[in-house]
């Protein structure tokens, strides 16, 4: 995935080079047909410069056949016709007009870049932009073609002088207007800078009246300032910048130029930049990233559902254990615990937990009969307990009636025995058989209460034996 996010944003940094070098071509095409129209007229001139009333038709055959020009100067140095200090023929879109050198512009053509700088070189250049007080201040660059024509030989060689300047005007806000015309998105733009840094594609008109890059670079924004320095010293790269709060990329490079046959033209220190929404550049990259965390989050959804019917029906058997552990925590040890065919360690788990519950219950059984036993013969000793306890009180009733019933003959057969033994000697016979019949009859009657007690015992004993 990450390198399928990293070719992706490797192949919009391409795709943005790519566009930059389409605007770069389209700015070049543009020029090269504004070069060749004026190539066109200026060959066809030449053979007429001694007709200076044809100059103006040269002008506004190059401006009708060429949409991208707005005006069309042709000028000559000083005193090149005779009779004229200067000479100038010019043609604009709106009209058609002779402008001599007091009415053109604040100062003399002369003194004026698009002039002076060809003539001084000799090279066909482009002006950087400049405002055109006869178009209301409009800002123009300006392709300047030095005419010449043949001079005196010189060592055997034919030599020729640089005599005026064709110039073609066009109009910034044009070329910026064009070269919008085909961006890639609503969001997204290309700059032109000049090599003084004046804006001459822009998609804000205003900053293409006179308004420089430096302005940008003074507003503080740290990330324009070094795009802008860069472009400025003709460096080739890219940038992510924040504008407006918004986040772009300025892909930028210098201005190379392509070549007519039959001129020689400098490369300009021009810089060209595009400038793309990180959002529209980015959008099938950040797209990808949204559908992968969609995915991912979707797939940790998925997978969390999974694992929860997973864990849910691999923990079954251990809520049906908690179930017979809380019913049999109540009491109720004959809560069967299903069987179970699992071999893993939730099998074995269920499996003893089984055998424990059916050994509790056996336990409990055997239990419930002891208890049931005890209770049996608990009740039989309260019983025994109670018929003991009655009987013994009859016999310790019995045994006080005895012992109560004993006491007068033992008294009377202990005084009759006291008697004879301290008064035999002095005692008749009479008297000692009186004392004699005394003892036999209490003694009799003690004999007859031993054997009621006797007697008492033994059925007592009897009964045991037959309650055993």
């Amino acid at each position: 995935m990450y390198f399928s996010l990293h070719a992706i944003k490797q192949e919009a940094m391409q795709d943005a080079e790519q566009t930059l070098a389409g605007t770069v071509q389209n700015i070049d095409n543009l020029l090269l047909s504004i070069e060749q129209t004026s190539d066109n007229v200026y060959h066809e001139m030449l053979d007429h410069l001694n007709q200076p009333e044809r100059m103006e038709n040269y002008c506004r055959k190059i401006v009708e056949s060429n949409p991208y020009v707005i005006g069309c100067a042709i000028v000559f140095k000083p005193y090149f016709y005779k009779d004229r200090e200067l000479f100038m023929a010019y043609v604009h879109r709106q009209e058609s007009m002779l402008v001599s050198s007091e009415s053109f512009g604040p100062k003399p053509y002369t003194e004026q870049a698009w002039f002076t700088e060809p003539m001084k070189t000799g090279r066909a250049c482009w002006t950087d932009p400049f405002k055109d007080e006869n178009m209301e201040g409009e800002s123009l660059t300006t392709f300047c073609l030095p005419i010449y024509v043949p001079a005196a030989k010189k060592g055997g060689k034919e030599a020729k002088a640089c005599v005026g300047v064709l110039a073609v005007d066009l109009s910034i806000s044009l070329l910026s207007q064009v070269i919008l015309s085909s961006k890639s998105s609503s969001e997204s733009y290309s700059v032109l800078l000049g090599s003084n840094g004046i804006f001459m594609v822009h998609p804000d008109t205003k900053k293409l009246k006179r308004q420089s890059v430096f302005t940008l670079i003074e507003d503080g924004n740290p990330t324009i300032k070094e795009a802008a320095e860069e472009m400025m010293a003709g460096q080739t790269g890219h940038k992510a910048v924040e504008i407006n709060g918004k986040d772009y990329y300025v892909f930028y490079q210098p201005f190379s130029r392509g070549k007519l046959s039959d001129q020689s033209i400098d490369q300009l220190n021009w810089s060209v930049g595009e400038v793309f929404s990180a959002d529209d550049m980015l959008g099938a990259y950040y797209q990808l990233i949204y559908a992968v965390v969609a995915i991912a989050i979707m797939s940790l959804i998925i997978f969390f559902v999974l694992c929860r019917r997973f864990v849910r029906k691999e923990l079954q058997p251990l809520r049906l254990l908690i179930h017979s552990a809380n019913r049999i925590t109540k009491g109720d040890y004959s809560e069967p615990v299903p069987a179970t065919d699992r071999e893993d360690e939730i099998g074995q788990l269920q499996y003893r937990f089984r055998r424990m519950q059916q050994s509790l219950a056996a336990h409990v059984k055997e239990l419930e009969q002891l208890k049931t036993s005890l209770q049996d013969r608990s009740m039989i000793l309260q019983k025994t307990s109670g018929q003991t306890l009655k009987n013994d009180k009859v016999k310790s009733a019995f045994l006080h009636y005895v012992s109560d019933q004993m006491i007068i003959p033992g008294d009377l057969i202990d005084k009759s025995i006291t008697k004879l033994c301290n008064n035999y000697p002095n005692m008749s016979e009479k008297e000692m058989e009186e004392e004699m019949g005394i003892i036999k009859k209490q003694s009799n009657t003690i004999l007859q209460l031993l054997g009621q007690i006797i007697q008492t015992i033994q059925i007592e004993s009897g009964k045991e034996d037959s309650d055993e």
